[in-house]
């Protein structure tokens, strides 16, 4: 979902959210079914004592029968140690229940974005899908957990005090029903307000989370710019609006809580009034009107009760709608059921009259056509903006095109099993990302099965136990989040024996040198000469170094590839690439003059 779409539904759709949670609480019926049962057992042995007062003030006081006291004492004690040991169980089941089903939609709700295509991650804050997999999730606890099935036990256990209430006296209990329509009316007016509260909560709290993972991600830039006092603001911005959501969710709560109190005040009054008349009247006994205001506490307390649960389900529900608009999004491998299988690549890639926008009118490739053969080095320059990472998302099927076709050992990509085709490519970027583990892991992150001398042997191709010996642990040492303990040369060198230990078909290095100095660019280069020997290999670079020895150079400017060939066959045709080509070169004659001068990013 696009975030224009998101602004123009605005409200809950209660009908299909409350089908997806009828599918959560069936999958979870048995012990659902259990804690009910639980609950039924609780809640009536939980009358037996309340029941007692009619006897104890008309029979044992009224009437002198001593003798009965310690039978009301047996059955009060025998239903209050029911009550609570099948509370006990109640509380144990559920909550596991509700912990389990939590867990489960979290891990749903992962897989499922994880699998959706790059295209939704680039409209979307990497805070907010933290939200959606963590804390939207939160809410199913209300439905399987304690809410649902106390819900259930409120209704079961008032309408048992209502038959109750009914047989002592329908007149008294006739006025309390009406109080209680007025405050069920009273409560469906409220959530109706408080929907759209909490649907909106979620979306602010993605805002605030979001917001915080950007500045936290990119902290150093942060204090380069002493932005401090900036982030600050933006933070409490979004802060202070979550803040004012809570207040009005508040005030609802409350406003509801305290028509709670009026209600058990105002069914107070027409009992103290309306019984004490029917005992003078002689239509009930002192008894009969002690018995009555306990079941009447009965039948009362589980719908005061039930408008807090209301309010968590309520919440619940607006979390389940914000996770349905995520698992509605198409994932990218939603048709490779009825794909061809791929085997493995000899790595021909193709490009057919391929046109390309990320922006509909504003096309950002324009009939681009090419043939890279298997095994071959293909490299791509041209001025920024040119299209040359366009070209690299769509052979990696990060994008699709919107005319002609991309190709794969004849096979057009679209036609082809996604999983199939990317277990046969590798990537090496300028910042490529590196886990928080150690070296090991990231290594093997390409291929978890490997053995620890493929490993090995991985990372000595890479040269990269070059720096790996001097650490104490070796392999085994913890990098930190994003290999925040090595220098840009050793994590660009991790990088390539991931690469070299995927054992790809088809490579791709988007710029993965132009960043670095000349001694560690020589060290990486000697890695990348391995990990290209006998692959077909996509190059993007700044540096005449990494393209002079490609078989096929696409020099591409405005979406269209302008000329093609060799780096001689280029250089002798005295085009654009003559001229990019004498451009850097003539500014690296002047760094030996000029230091401080850097590249220019042209090729």
């Amino acid at each position: 979902m696009s975030p224009p779409d998101e602004k123009k539904k605005k409200k809950l759709d209660f009908g299909v959210v409350w089908r997806e949670s009828k599918e959560i609480i069936w999958a979870r019926r048995r012990r659902l079914g259990l804690g009910l049962g639980l609950l039924v057992i609780s809640r009536v042995s939980a009358m037996v004592l309340p029941a007692t007062t009619k006897v104890l003030i008309d029979d044992v006081i009224g009437q002198q029968r001593a003798d009965l006291l310690k039978w009301i004492a047996l059955a009060a004690g025998a239903a209050t140690l029911l009550q609570a040991g099948t509370s006990y169980l109640l509380s144990l089941i559920l909550g596991i229940t509700a912990q389990r089903s939590i867990n489960d939609l979290r891990i749903k709700v992962h897989e499922h974005v994880m699998r959706l295509p790059v295209k939704f991650f680039e409209e979307h804050k990497s805070g907010e899908l933290i939200s959606r997999v963590i804390t939207d999730a939160e809410g199913v606890r209300n439905l399987v957990g304690t809410g649902f099935v106390q819900l259930i036990g409120g209704l079961l256990t008032s309408a048992l005090a209502l038959g109750v209430l009914f047989w002592l006296n329908w007149r008294l209990t006739t006025v309390t029903v009406v109080l209680l329509l007025a405050f069920a009316a009273i409560m469906v007016v409220g959530f109706s307000r408080l929907r759209p509260l909490f649907r909106k909560r979620g979306k602010l709290n993605a805002d605030l989370t979001g917001r915080l993972n950007e500045a936290l991600g990119g902290v150093k830039v942060v204090k380069a710019y002493t932005a401090e006092k900036r982030e600050e603001r933006i933070f409490a911005h979004h802060a202070h609006k979550l803040l004012r959501n809570i207040i009005a969710t508040m005030r609802g709560v409350s406003a509801i809580t305290s028509l709670s109190a009026l209600l058990f005040g105002l069914v107070g009054i027409a009992m103290s009034v309306f019984g004490a008349r029917e005992v003078l009247a002689g239509r009930m006994t002192v008894g009969d009107i002690f018995m009555f205001v306990m079941f009447t506490g009965l039948m009362v307390t589980p719908l005061i009760q039930m408008s807090a649960i209301g309010t968590q389900i309520t919440e619940a529900f607006a979390g389940l709608d914000r996770i349905r608009d995520i698992l509605s999004q198409p994932t990218e491998d939603a048709g490779d059921g009825s794909r061809r299988r791929l085997e493995r690549l000899r790595g021909e890639v193709a490009f057919d009259n391929v046109t390309f926008a990320y922006t509909e009118g504003l096309p950002v490739l324009r009939g681009v056509e090419f043939t890279a053969p298997a095994g071959t080095t293909t490299a791509l320059v041209g001025s920024s903006g040119a299209g040359k990472t366009t070209v690299i998302n769509l052979i990696m099927a990060f994008r699709r095109p919107q005319s002609g076709r991309v190709l794969v050992d004849g096979h057009d990509l679209q036609s082809v099993r996604l999983r199939d085709y990317r277990k046969q490519f590798a990537v090496v970027l300028q910042d490529d990302f590196l886990f928080d583990g150690t070296i090991a892991d990231n290594i093997l992150y390409s291929r978890p099965g490997a053995t620890r001398e493929e490993l090995e042997e991985a990372g000595r191709l890479a040269r990269c136990d070059d720096f790996v010996d001097g650490f104490k642990k070796g392999y085994d040492t913890v990098i930190g989040e994003r290999g925040i303990k090595l220098s840009g040369g050793q994590r660009q060198r991790l990088a390539i024996a991931r690469a070299i230990l995927a054992d790809p078909r088809i490579l791709i290095l988007d710029e993965a040198t132009s960043s670095l100095d000349s001694e560690n660019e020589a060290l990486i280069q000697q890695g990348l000469a391995e990990l290209k020997r006998g692959r077909t290999g996509f190059v993007i670079a700044h540096r005449l170094s990494t393209i002079r020895n490609a078989d096929l150079i696409l020099v591409m400017e405005q979406g269209e590839v302008v000329e093609r060939g060799s780096h001689d066959e280029l250089l002798a045709r005295d085009g654009r690439y003559k001229e990019l080509y004498d451009k850097q070169y003539r500014l690296e004659r002047n760094l030996f003059v000029n230091p401080g001068e850097e590249l220019p990013a042209a090729i």
